[in-house]
């Protein structure tokens, strides 16, 4: 079965589940005649959007008290912002992706592009990253782990990212100061600000409620910040101050 036949398989795969309880690697890779390497690459899909759970060899069928700890689906306003950034995404671009549920969002909407190189210092994003059917070629920045962004953070990742040069930066926020730039309830500012500095365009993707929010930790000020993608609630004075900074806005249309 090709990878156009991807949705189909992992239909197939669930619906044998469903009917078993369980399903085990080797016997999907003979029954869909491909690798074990997809088969594993599908059930990592389906485990995140909560529709099995992975054992050893397999998977099973999820358990209803883990079921409902899945079934929180990501914002209309999340996916809004990540179709207009993937928009702006380029074959073969190098980018970096930050942590964060709005640049997770982004995710779905790279598998159509051929030749990415994308750095993280998220294990999330690098999980989702690696289920790709066009697989990027996936780098890490390594460091110390902090538990409140989990994320990878400190002097080791500075390096690392230091090391090479991006076309551009997707990056979240807490909140947007208007004054001042991204604010962040975040402690641990170097390795945004380093993602700034060796990326060519640095996004910014954000839900329009976080506009205005007085948060005391500036993150990356107007002045690194090239582009803003939020979502079409944003009202009008913000619209025109945030442009009135020389960063292009995009407003997103909510479907």
């Amino acid at each position: 079965m090709s990878k156009r036949n991807t949705p189909q398989r992992r239909h197939n795969i669930l619906s044998l589940l469903n009917e078993q309880g369980d399903v085990s690697v080797d016997d999907m890779a003979k029954r869909f005649e491909t690798s074990e390497v997809t088969i594993r690459k599908d059930l990592a899909a389906l485990e995140s959007n909560g529709l099995l759970l992975r054992r050893y060899g397999g998977a099973v069928t999820m358990p209803q008290e883990l079921m409902a700890e899945h079934c929180q689906p990501v914002s209309k306003y999340k996916l809004a912002i990540a179709r207009a950034a993937a928009l702006r995404i380029r074959e073969h671009a190098r980018i970096i992706i930050d942590s964060g549920s709005t640049t997770a969002a982004l995710i779905s909407e790279l598998g159509q592009l051929s030749g990415l190189v994308v750095m993280t210092n998220s294990l999330h994003i690098a999980n989702a990253l690696s289920e790709l059917e066009r697989e990027p070629v996936l780098l890490m920045t390594g460091g110390t782990w902090d538990p409140h962004s989990e994320s990878f953070q400190g002097k080791v990742a500075e390096h690392v990212l230091r090391s090479y040069d991006f076309d551009q930066l997707f990056v979240g926020a807490d909140g947007i100061d208007l004054n001042r730039g991204t604010t962040t309830f975040n402690e641990l500012l170097g390795l945004s600000q380093v993602m700034a500095e060796v990326a060519r365009e640095v996004v910014v993707m954000i839900e329009a409620d976080k506009v205005g929010r007085k948060i005391p930790n500036l993150e990356l000020p107007w002045s690194s910040i090239h582009t803003l993608i939020t979502d079409d609630r944003l009202p009008i004075e913000a619209r025109e101050q945030i442009q009135a900074r020389g960063v292009t806005l995009i407003c997103a249309a909510v479907c």
